[in-house]
């Protein structure tokens, strides 16, 4: 096995939680086996959705839990489950969420990673027990032997304020599935598993025209100055949005003017806007920007423009540590000017409203002056420049 790199458990707000979920269901993601789901099956782990608490919600073999949970184990061993991420990627982070389970969340946690071309298997355990045939045909996988990104460690209880159990890992190479392990039994809520996407470019030409920016191209967010109801990493997610909840919304912003006015181009005058800074997954030049207000008929933004740039990771690092507040080399350029927006639609741009001058590696979208966007789309050629994180 390869060394292990050093693993920390934290207390407060990770970095990490910026980047992709690439284990949730929305991006893909499948639990492809699991021990036991007597009370509550494993595809739950992996659902978009926060945790729910019904008191009142029973079924025929207990207590309703919106959640992994299994039975009292009163066997030899312990419970596990297979998880085939959505998107295979390098993992920077995950949230091992024991919300609302509290007297029979699971006393301790491990998680192991592997890298398969193809596991062979679909999903093979559909409640109770697996069959012993069901465990033999995992047992082709040797998960036991995968590298261990999260050795054996306490968890705390589902409780609002120590449910989140966050563990930051520095493990170097790609994932495509996860072992998550119970010790002995219980309930888990949900498994965040955040990290940036790793594609396969060397089957992409320069001539291929990609979405760039997408969750499955490595596309991911580094930085926003607000995210109060739908965070910027949903703009890059799969397919069209699913509801507001699945895209970036920022709060109203408290600097608008009391009487609103508006220029020639009936773009609002206004002091403020925000912004969300995402990383391609390859540099290249750009050639069609979608802008999706889907969903969004009350509280789309007025405007909106775009701003592109070519950093090495070094000057990504500096941004970074800046906050994104400064621009010491004058990197930014807008490669998209102020566009006046509509509800719940589609906007698409190129050709002359572009104003492109070689490959970019990173993006800024500034929306004025608030609201919300289901999805970006950046569709261009990569370029042979590789930026690598």
């Amino acid at each position: 096995m390869a060394d292990r790199k050093a693993l920390e458990l934290i207390s407060g707000q990770p970095d990490f939680l910026q980047f992709n979920d690439l284990a949730c269901e929305t991006a893909g993601g499948k639990v492809i086996f699991a021990t036991d789901e007597w009370f509550a099956p494993a595809r739950n782990l992996l659902k978009q959705e926060p945790p729910e608490f019904i008191a009142s919600a029973f079924t025929e073999y207990g207590k309703w839990m919106d959640g992994w949970e299994t039975r009292r184990k009163r066997r030899p061993g312990h419970d596990w489950c297979i998880i085939q991420l959505g998107v295979p990627g390098i993992i920077h982070g995950l949230d091992v969420d024991t919300s609302f389970f509290t007297g029979n969340y699971s006393p301790f946690v491990s998680v192991q990673a592997a890298s398969l071309e193809n596991s062979g298997l679909h999903y093979i355990c559909s409640g109770e027990a697996a069959s012993e045939s069901q465990f033999q045909a995992v047992a082709m996988l040797h998960s036991e032997l995968w590298e261990e990104l999260i050795p054996v460690t306490e968890l705390k209880p589902g409780y609002y304020d120590t449910c989140h159990n966050y563990f930051s890992t520095t493990y170097p190479s790609r994932v495509t599935h996860l072992r998550l392990n119970m010790y002995p039994d219980g309930g888990i809520a949900r498994l965040r598993v955040y990290g940036v996407g790793q594609k396969d470019w060397s089957c992409v030409t320069t001539k291929d025209e990609v979405d760039l920016v997408a969750l499955v191209n490595g596309g991911v967010c580094l930085g926003y100055s607000d995210a109060h109801y739908g965070h910027p990493r949903n703009m890059i997610g799969l397919g069209r949005s699913a509801n507001m909840g699945d895209g970036w919304e920022t709060a109203r912003r408290l600097d608008r003017p009391k009487i609103l006015e508006v220029d020639v181009n009936g773009i609002l005058q206004v002091p403020g806007y925000e912004w969300a800074v995402l990383r391609l997954g390859h540099p290249g030049v750009i050639s069609q920007i979608e802008i999706d207000t889907n969903h969004f008929k009350g509280n789309f933004p007025d405007s909106c423009k775009i701003e592109a740039c070519l950093l090495t990771p070094e000057e990504e690092r500096e941004y970074i540590s800046g906050r994104w507040s400064s621009d010491p080399g004058k990197k930014w350029r807008v490669i998209l000017p102020p566009q006046k927006l509509k509800a719940h639609h589609r906007h698409f741009y190129s050709g002359d409203l572009l104003a492109l001058s070689g490959p970019v590696s990173h993006m800024r979208l500034v929306i004025a002056p608030d609201g919300g966007v289901s999805r970006l789309r950046l569709w261009g050629r990569p370029t042979s420049t590789r930026h690598t994180s």
